[in-house]
């Protein structure tokens, strides 16, 4: 293909659609599993269907897909899918608010925002597009949840839910505000339900074990290490008096069971019941559940919550000294959390101690901490210490760490206990009383108890005969076609389970879906998954940290030890972009309320010094106030809309801004004067393009400078070099395109200085379209046709650097022993800190200023010393 002349300016309006509709016509990004080159699986998270992309989908999705076009350019086969997390609440709610079906509603977001993807020049392979509400995708989420049941992994017990009494109905936390529920304001209570479970718990050894072998950031790892929370103790069994049964506690101090002052039981705790019944505090307990079901998990939890309780009428028996302490429930203790008791040592614990001066209640100091301020015989607080042990019998005087082996021990050997390994984390709830969610595939009969459908009835297909009304537990039940079934078991009239899947499930697998998007047979063939997983890098929020990665790790690993994949961990590395902020703006109405102003809507003034003096609405000329700089929200109406951007300056000019303005794992703050910085930098980088294919040629009489073309081939080469390793090893993709910044102002300088042949000059500008490609597609491809080259730029090699071009002749560098200046010494210029190190430790001169003495190291600092550290 010969070259062709460029317009004079960069017309991003004609350009972008243009190279969109080339890819797709070519299939450009389809991805062939038997391709050449090394197999490199990248993976942004998956998006539910709001129907409009934020900027946090943009700066995670051109992370990805800048690394994607530099691997593909690197000679690697690249797996780079993308699909939609799409079932959930909001679509549900759009049915009861606008009588909009969820299938609808969910398909046309799908659409819109498949539409903006294409818009920002992502290089997706949407053969493999997955959606989750799909029947061909929730098929063989119905088939996994059997295969969890089949291994007794999936259970059924009752548990508190969020409940309306007005609309009848259950409400995800998400509908529960300030207490009430969103859409009829009713203070919102708990229910009893039986739902279903999945036991993670016994893969949490495994969960905890298999995180050193992850290259995942290490704040990632230790939040999931902290919601795992293991711990060693002791389980404990107290006697109460007139009841047969024990009460089970479980303490990670075992050395403070002296210091026991009273018991106390979740209120929920299956004992509570028995231990009441026909005396004069069942109802008194009646009515302090009656109050309690107003309190979330989240406020029973919290250090600041007052704690409130109830004798219930009871006296446990400690087992080491046969103390009677009185048994109590309290608002404080959660049924989820150990054994939904605890032993209560108000003395070494600051939540038992404020029970204790409330009710009256003994506080026993049996740790002793040594000398200090604390008033042993007049606490005015807790105090959690190691130390002595005292008022502990045969224990006294032993240390904290040998207290907790000798009770144990003892604990074991009187058979009044055992040392015990505890969990923080609980069994996965995913029931949820929802109709826009995989239904989950099982059969209640009255002769067979709950059975699972038939794999080969799968999918359990969504009814469509529903009723939205966000009245009844769930709209299900309102399809007599889909609850009245048959046993699968043995052919008797039964009822299909109601309840639908946390759509969690849904995203603990689609990674494996993506490999085999179109089997019709298999979730995914076993060859695929061996080609692709583990994910080499996954890019997504942090606020996923927890959940989705720790539920996925639990997928994978329950499928391994199936047999049904070859892999354990899903995701080899991991990438956490940071937050998308920006400013807020806001008034106060009559009532004190804040009112929020979108930043577009808000002209700022500035003093000479650049400082914002005030902020004006624009529609009618008020003040309004700053707030502070935020993540882009609805609630703060402080975001920015992708669209709008693309429709101003275009997508590579908004891709190279969300990925300039700050390294991935940081927070970025929004700047729409940055956004137009970046769209001059595109401007200028095709006027030299052009400049360099159509023009340069006339530059040639005026000579050649030697000089000017090492600099060209120094600055080029560092270029490639630089974007090749901060996006390859580093994805630092602000250094990067900080480097092509640079290495264009030099190309500007030559070009007015002269010297440098039209022929070098246009090689550079094919290198720089190449390195900027990543970043910029659009842009880079209209170049690299311009240039004259068939194909896409994608398919193009990336460029390789020369080592010695790098090389810029020598300088002279300071020689520093233990900091003190001792002579100079010649050295090659342009080496780093450890080449500049290493070549100077070899020096003549050098060995002889540290003749007899030991080199600890070498410190380099590039083009100014070398400090030799001796000892």
């Amino acid at each position: 293909m010969k070259a062709r002349t460029m317009d004079e300016r960069y017309d991003f309006r004609e350009i972008e659609p243009k190279w969109q509709e080339r890819w797709e016509e070519t299939a450009l990004f389809r991805t062939d599993d038997d391709a050449p080159g090394e197999p490199f699986y990248l993976l942004e998270m998956f998006p539910y269907p709001s129907g409009k992309l934020h900027m946090g989908h943009v700066r995670n999705y051109s992370i990805g897909d800048v690394a994607a076009r530099y691997l593909r350019m690197k000679g690697h086969n690249v797996l780079h899918p993308m699909g939609w997390d799409a079932f959930g609440l909001p679509a549900e709610n759009a049915a009861i608010k606008n009588g909009i079906h969820p299938d609808t509603w969910t398909r046309e977001h799908m659409a819109a925002m498949r539409g903006q993807l294409k818009k920002l020049g992502t290089a997706y392979d949407w053969d493999r597009e997955v959606a989750t509400c799909l029947p061909d995708y929730y098929k063989w989420t119905q088939w996994l949840f059997i295969q969890f049941f089949k291994d007794g992994l999936a259970y059924k017990k009752k548990n508190p839910v969020n409940w309306c009494p007005s609309c009848e109905t259950v409400l995800a936390n998400e509908q529960v505000v300030d207490g009430a529920c969103e859409r009829c304001g009713t203070a919102v209570g708990k229910k009893n339900l039986d739902q279903w479970y999945l036991a993670i718990t016994k893969y949490a050894q495994r969960l905890l074990d298999d995180l050193g072998r992850l290259g995942w950031p290490q704040s990632v790892k230790t939040m999931q290490q902290n919601w795992i929370g293991r711990s060693t103790g002791a389980e404990v069994n107290f006697g109460i008096e007139g009841f047969e049964e024990k009460l089970c506690i479980y303490t990670t101090r075992p050395d403070t069971l002296f210091g026991v002052t009273y018991m106390v039981l979740a209120p929920e705790h299956p004992f509570v019941g028995p231990l009441t019944e026909g005396t004069e505090y069942e109802g008194k307990v009646a009515e302090f559940m009656e109050r309690l079901q107003y309190q979330s998990d989240i406020d029973r939890s919290s250090a600041t919550l007052e704690k409130e309780g109830l004798f219930i009428g009871r006296y446990a028996v400690n087992p080491l000294n046969g103390a009677r302490v009185p048994v109590y429930i309290a608002n404080y203790v959660l049924m989820d959390y150990g054994t939904g008791a605890i032993m209560a040592v108000p003395a070494h614990d600051g939540r038992d101690f404020e029970f204790a001066v409330k009710y009256g209640l003994d506080i026993i100091p049996v740790i002793d901490p040594g000398p200090g301020d604390i008033d042993l015989g007049n606490l005015t607080e807790a105090f959690v210490a190691e130390g002595t042990m005292i008022n502990s019998g045969r224990f006294d005087g032993m240390g904290s760490s040998e207290g907790i082996k000798a009770v144990t021990a003892y604990l074991e050997e009187e058979g009044w206990g055992a040392g015990s390994v505890n969990f923080r984390l609980r069994d996965w709830l995913i029931s949820r009383q929802r109709y826009w969610g995989a239904p989950i595939p099982m059969v209640y009969c009255e002769k067979c108890g709950w059975v699972p459908e038939k794999e080969e009835n799968l999918p359990i297909l969504l009814p469509t005969d529903v009723s939205f009304t966000g009245r009844g537990e769930s709209p299900l039940l309102t399809s007599a076609s889909f609850r009245e079934t048959e046993c699968p078991a043995c052919g008797a009239p039964a009822r299909r389970e109601i309840d639908t899947m946390d759509t969690f499930l849904d995203s603990s697998w689609y990674f494996m879906r993506f490999t085999d998007a179109k089997n019709g047979e298999q979730a995914f063939g076993s060859d695929k998954i061996k080609k692709w997983m583990p994910v080499d890098q996954y890019i997504g929020g942090v606020e996923h940290a927890i959940l989705h990665l720790l539920y996925a790790r639990f997928f994978t690993k329950f499928l391994y030890d199936k047999g049904i994949s070859p892999v354990d961990e899903p995701f080899t590395r991991l990438l956490t972009q940071g937050m998308v902020l920006a400013e807020t703006f806001y008034r106060q109405d009559a009532e004190g309320r804040a009112i929020w102003y979108n930043p577009a809507d808000v002209e700022l003034k500035a003093d000479e010094q650049g400082r914002v003096v005030s902020a004006i609405l624009k529609a009618d000329g008020k003040p309004v106030t700053p707030g502070k700089t935020e993540k882009m929200s609805k609630s703060k109406n402080n975001g920015h809309d992708p669209e709008a951007s693309i429709a101003k300056y275009g997508a590579d000019t908004l891709r190279l801004f969300i990925l300039f303005a700050s390294p991935p794992e940081k927070e970025l703050e929004w700047s729409g004067a940055a956004q137009e910085g970046g769209h001059r930098f595109i401007a200028r980088v095709w006027r030299f393009a052009r400049w360099a294919l159509e023009e340069a040629e006339a530059r040639q009489d005026a000579g050649v400078d030697p000089e000017a073309e090492k600099e060209l081939l120094y600055a080029m080469n560092a270029a490639i070099k630089k974007v090749g390793t901060d996006i390859g090893e580093r994805y630092n993709f602000n250094t990067a395109i900080s480097a092509i910044m640079e290495f264009v102002n030099t190309l500007y300088k030559l070009r007015e200085a002269g010297g440098v042949r039209a022929a070098l000059m246009r090689e550079a500008a094919e290198k720089l379209i190449l390195i900027l490609s990543p970043f910029t597609p659009h842009v880079c491809e209209e170049m690299w046709e311009a240039y004259g080259h068939e194909g896409s730029v994608l398919l193009a090699k990336w460029p390789g650097h020369d080592e010695s071009a790098l090389l810029r002749g020598t300088e002279e560098i300071a020689v520093q022993v233990n900091g003190k200046l001792k002579g100079k010494a010649t050295l090659r210029a342009g080496l780093s800190a450890q080449e500049l190190a290493d070549e100077a430790a070899g020096l003549p001169e050098i060995k002889a200023l540290t003749e007899g003495k030991t080199i600890v190291k070498v410190i380099g600092v590039p083009g100014r010393l070398v400090n030799i550290v001796v000892k």
